[in-house]
């Protein structure tokens, strides 16, 4: 039985997710995530202001005056939800856990690609491959998404995105629109992206919690690593300590967007205290004008 506050959680991802797109981030997924490609619909007339390139020009000798070719987009595609399960995704300090985060991202994304008639599938993952949900349409596919991110148990603690990519290769054969929900607190972050990204379209949703970049003011501070169960103690109160900690943060973030932007893999932050319909807007509009 899942548990009556872990049911609610659930019950207002999928309501708030479905409501987003429906009102604030209608039509902004189709406009910059195009279909997996295209098919020759037919040969009209050319109209002054048509793209010349477009031009049959076999057609148009043979009838002695301009055709155009035009094609319709193959609109549904698979999109692929690759979630990071590990120990870490369990970290959150004022705005809930960044594994809730990670869901609610989740849910608009895929409630965005079911609404333009695109398929919708997961691989959970940790230092290992956990499950494989697949491309399904329809609302009710959501709520499963969501419901096992919530209360599936893993096995492992680690995080190991290579290993995830992999997998994606033997169940995707075709061309696929992957977003990697992750904090990306992984070693290694850069094998294995350039090689997926030649097959299929990357998205790192890199999901972070302000607390992971702070001490408290002042005091003794036992730190544990989530995923590995290493501890430190630091003095938070020492000026020192305090700036080589939040250097050190701050440098394994470049790290990773440094690893992403080497691999030609589109990205954004989507951190638990902000809005996901804010965070997804900016970045549509963002990606959009690169499109132009």
């Amino acid at each position: 039985m899942v548990p009556e506050d872990i049911i609610k959680k659930i019950k207002r991802i999928h309501i708030k997710g479905s409501r987003t797109v429906n009102t604030l981030m209608a039509g902004q997924y189709r406009s910059v995530f195009r279909g997996s490609g295209i098919e020759f619909e037919e040969v009209r007339e050319y109209s002054p202001g048509d793209d010349v390139k477009a031009i049959d020009w076999k057609v148009s000798a043979r009838l002695g005056r301009p055709f155009i070719k035009l094609y319709r987009e193959e609109r549904e595609s698979i999109v692929i939800l690759l979630v990071d399960m590990s120990a870490s995704q369990r970290f959150g300090t004022f705005s809930g856990l960044k594994l809730e985060k990670a869901a609610e991202a989740a849910s608009v994304l895929a409630f965005s690609a079911i609404k333009n008639n695109d398929k919708v599938g997961a691989i959970f993952f940790t230092d290992r491959v956990e499950k494989y949900i697949p491309p399904k349409k329809g609302s009710s596919h959501i709520w499963r998404l969501i419901r096992e991110m919530f209360t599936f148990e893993p096995q492992g603690q680690g995080t190991d995105i290579r290993a995830a990519l992999e997998y994606l290769a033997t169940v995707s054969r075709k061309k696929s629109l992957a977003f990697i929900i992750s904090d990306f607190i992984a070693p290694d972050v850069a094998k294995g992206l350039r090689t997926a990204r030649h097959r299929h379209e990357l998205i790192g949703v890199i999901i972070s919690d302000s607390g992971e970049f702070n001490l408290p003011s002042r005091g003794i501070v036992t730190m544990a690593g989530l995923e590995t169960g290493e501890k430190w103690v630091l003095d938070a109160g020492n000026p020192q300590v305090r700036h080589q900690y939040i250097q050190w943060k701050k440098d394994q973030l470049t790290d990773i967007e440094t690893a992403l932007t080497r691999a030609r893999v589109d990205y954004f932050h989507m951190p638990t205290d902000q809005s996901v319909a804010d965070v997804l807007t900016l970045f549509f509009r963002q990606r959009e004008k690169r499109m132009r």
